[in-house]
């Protein structure tokens, strides 16, 4: 479905059900009653974008070392790939749906709500940022604990009232630190409002590595080569992820600028070839831009899956993307990659591990957050304009020296 039919639902649909389940939800609690097991059944609800998993990983992992406990998760059938790929959760304790219509969503959510129960599931977190279904799944999953995002007194969307944990957004600190915080709520020792009264020290938000193994990236690296003549003994990988999708398009970095950008890089290091990432429905684009650019420049978009990608990541000397999914795992391969902010902030967003920001920081800047739903009434992104070239072109210049010993060197800003 699309992004604002999604959000017409939530507004037309959501609100009502939420203020009608709530009543049921706390009658169920008072009757369910008795304390949970020690080592909980935990689920995490975690549907809407694919980088998210990367950044809910320390939380998962805070979880299951702090708790002992077992991990479930729920999430869009488009994302599954990440959670493969990260590997934190058994495929087993994983359940998807569909999104690709409203019966389809309907009737997963409906299984979903079985699927709960069977599994036992006493301990729900969830990670969606004010998202009125994500309440729903919450309020109804059967958890006698629920922990999640409260508005309080700010400015938010209402999701009536099923939580056992009502946890503070906070949008001053980065956002892998506020899921953590839903973690630590259940280590409180007596009940608060709001809950999380705790430091979360930098130690709690390590970002999970991700290791392709050996023969995928001896894989992909052949696939490159027939698609590129690349030979990694005298030429380095540089990748590009324009990012075309609609989700959120004042995000994306002018066409025109990656064009300008890419015949710099061409022209100033022999020995970069240069490939343009993206997702299936970005395909036609990412040939576009690649044909514009001529030799030394190809696309790669559609072509390959998360898992590949990843190996594609660790076989590259860079990448430059905007404030998007691959950017995050692209920096849990430890791929140095420069990010490019615009409508959202890099105090919250900015990917862990090797990456490093390019924010123009404009008083409008940012313009998009989880209380505005992520609906912005800007009409001209000059956010993402205010960032020139030269200025994109630099900060590569200085990684690819950085790299010149090799695709299994380091660099962290």
């Amino acid at each position: 479905m699309k992004v604002d039919t999604m959000r017409w639902i939530a507004r037309c649909v959501g609100a009502p059900l939420c203020a009608l389940v709530t009543p049921l939800v706390r009658l169920w609690h008072i009757a369910r009653g008795g304390p949970p097991r020690t080592a909980p059944r935990l689920l995490f609800v975690e549907l809407s974008e694919m980088g998210s998993t990367i950044l809910a990983e320390p939380a998962m992992r805070n979880a299951r070392d702090r708790l002992g406990a077992e991990l479930f998760v729920v999430i869009f059938r488009r994302n599954v790939g990440s959670l493969d790929l990260v590997g934190t959760i058994s495929p087993a304790n994983i359940f998807t749906i569909r999104d690709t219509s409203l019966f389809h969503l309907a009737w997963d959510s409906l299984a979903f709500l079985v699927w709960t129960r069977r599994k036992g599931i006493d301990t729900v977190v969830g990670l969606e940022l004010f998202s009125r279904f994500t309440a729903l799944l919450v309020g109804l999953s059967g958890g006698s604990r629920r922990m999640g995002f409260y508005r309080f007194h700010n400015e938010g969307l209402y999701r009536g009232e099923m939580l056992t944990h009502r946890v503070a957004y906070n949008p001053h600190i980065h956002v892998v630190k506020n899921f953590v915080a839903l973690v630590d709520a259940l280590l409180a020792a007596t009940p608060t409002v709001s809950y999380s009264k705790t430091l979360i020290d930098d130690k709690q938000i390590e970002p999970p590595v991700i290791r392709p193994a050996a023969a995928a990236r001896e894989a992909v690296l052949a696939w490159v080569r027939q698609l590129t003549g690349f030979d990694p003994a005298v030429q380095r990988l540089v990748l590009i992820n324009p990012n075309a999708s609609e989700l959120l398009p004042h995000r994306r970095w002018m066409p025109d600028r990656y064009g300008e950008l890419i015949r710099r890089v061409i022209a100033g290091h022999s020995d970069v070839i240069v490939l343009i990432t993206g997702a299936p429905e970005e395909q036609a684009e990412a040939e576009t831009l690649a044909a514009a650019c001529g030799a030394r420049c190809f696309s790669f978009a559609g072509k390959a899956t998360l898992v590949e990608l990843s190996a594609l990541y660790s076989n590259a000397a860079a990448m430059i993307s905007n404030d998007s999914g691959p950017a995050h795992f692209a920096a849990a391969t430890r791929l140095p990659t420069i990010v490019l902010f615009g409508p959202k902030t890099p105090k919250l967003y900015q990917p862990l591990g090797t990456s490093q920001k390019i924010y123009a920081g404009l008083a409008c800047s940012p313009c998009v957050s989880a209380h505005n739903h992520r609906k912005t009434a800007c009409d001209d992104n000059v956010c993402m304009r205010a960032i020139g070239v030269e200025q994109v072109y630099g900060a590569l210049a200085e990684l690819l020296l950085a790299r010149r010993s090799g695709p299994d060197s380091t660099f962290v800003r």
